[in-house]
């Protein structure tokens, strides 16, 4: 891609009305446009790294048994009549047609894979199920903030899955629980596993997949000696307390929620009346198991984490181009062989060819934040400058070994 051809470019000034980092520099680097409080167009470049979250989250879905589907962001009255969430969900969007019947924009999907897996399960031997998709979700928030970390529209991976008791449902969670530490990892994330109320979805205990963050909503309780997490919320320990499990004192941070896990019990299979026969022929509820990944609030938190005073500084793997290419005045000709010659070897290269200064270039290559920055100038000849974007230095290397190294950048 040739950044003069490219839709939504960096801005020198950020939105003035930007209260976080991330909203700050998506906007500011053309990855993001604000279209009211909580709702934002993703732009050719934002999109891309929404797709790659999606491919890593959905990879390791599959990998757990999940089947993917895509279910209405529209829904009948009834279905939320029928749980209570009509009445008792206050974030619950609610529109009327002009036919007088009423829907809901979906803030869950409880109320619709339930129903819709009455179709697939009758026995034990239909268990477990589990089904996930990816989607926009809906919530009437009184005061969206934080950029995209908080939104009235957000995209969202959420699972689904149907158990014949609580054991199978617990070697479910913890194979689920071991993919989201991997997916968050490949996301440059840690993720602490933190126990927590469960809400409105359930009286159960949950569990929340904190990133530690300045621009989180959260206050956790957490030990770096052992893996255990609190949300404050619901903590019997105080920060400097010995942690329960080792011994060590606890600390308290900000975090932002990137995931969840809700044990929702039988209550929605109730509910629906969705039952299975076991294996003495007996009706039985299935226990049912709630996973949700923020996709779009993931992309905030890795900008909120993974920034400097220039701009974003994007992991490798879900960053929309893996270099920026840089011709100089002069060096034209040789950077358009560069540029062709990255797009044969699969490399996902933007080429800045505008007839722009090199500090413009320079400055708007930082800001956008791809994982290498590679110069072509008319003073080193055919030598590129290559430049890690999370590092200082920079060198004079050769095209060979330019292509060898990003077949691991």
């Amino acid at each position: 891609m040739k950044l003069s051809k490219l839709a939504f470019q960096v801005t020198k000034n950020p939105p003035a009305n930007a209260d976080t980092v991330n909203h700050k520099l998506l906007v500011q680097a053309g990855f993001v446009r604000q279209l009211m409080a909580g709702v934002y167009t993703y732009t050719p470049m934002g999109l891309k790294v929404l797709r790659n979250i999606e491919n890593i989250i959905r990879e390791e879905m599959n990998a757990v048994g999940g089947q993917e589907i895509l279910m209405p962001a529209l829904h009948p009255k009834i279905n939320h009549q029928t749980t209570g969430s009509w009445n008792n969900i206050d974030v619950l969007f609610k529109l009327k047609s002009r036919t007088d019947k009423d829907y809901a924009l979906g803030h869950s999907h409880e109320e619709i894979v339930t129903p819709l897996a009455k179709e697939l399960i009758n026995s034990y031997k239909d268990l477990p199920l589990a089904l996930y998709q990816i989607q926009w979700k809906y919530r009437d928030e009184l005061r969206s903030k934080s950029g995209i970390l908080r939104g009235r529209e957000f995209f969202m991976k959420d699972m689904y899955s149907f158990h014949a008791d609580q054991k199978d449902f617990e070697k479910f969670y913890n194979n689920v629980k071991d993919a989201y530490l991997r997916i968050f990892k490949k996301l440059g994330l840690t993720a602490k596993v933190t126990e927590a109320s469960g809400g409105s979805f359930t009286q159960k205990i949950s569990y929340e997949f904190m990133v530690l963050t300045d621009a989180g909503e959260d206050d956790i309780l957490y030990c770096d000696e052992c893996n255990y997490c609190v949300n404050n919320e619901i903590a019997k320990v105080k920060e400097g307390d010995r942690c329960p499990k080792c011994g060590a004192p606890l600390k308290m941070g900000r975090a932002s929620e990137v995931g969840n896990v809700f044990d929702l019990g039988q209550k929605f299979a109730k509910d629906f009346d969705l039952t299975f026969a076991n294996q003495a022929g007996e009706k039985n509820y299935p226990i049912m198991g709630c996973y949700g990944i923020g996709v779009s609030r993931s992309m905030g938190v890795i900008v909120e984490k993974y920034n400097d005073a220039k701009g974003i500084i994007w992991p490798a793997s879900i960053s929309p181009f893996t270099v920026s290419l840089i011709s100089l005045n002069g060096a034209e000709e040789y950077a358009l062989k560069i540029y062709e010659t990255l797009q044969k070897n699969n490399i996902n290269v933007l080429l800045d060819d505008r007839s722009e200064s090199a500090g413009s270039k320079f400055a708007a290559a930082d800001l956008m934040g791809f994982p290498v920055r590679l110069v072509i100038s008319p003073r080193n000849g055919e030598k590129i400058e290559w430049k890690k974007r999370d590092q200082e230095a920079s060198e004079l290397i050769d095209l060979e070994t330019v292509l060898e190294r990003l077949k691991t950048a």
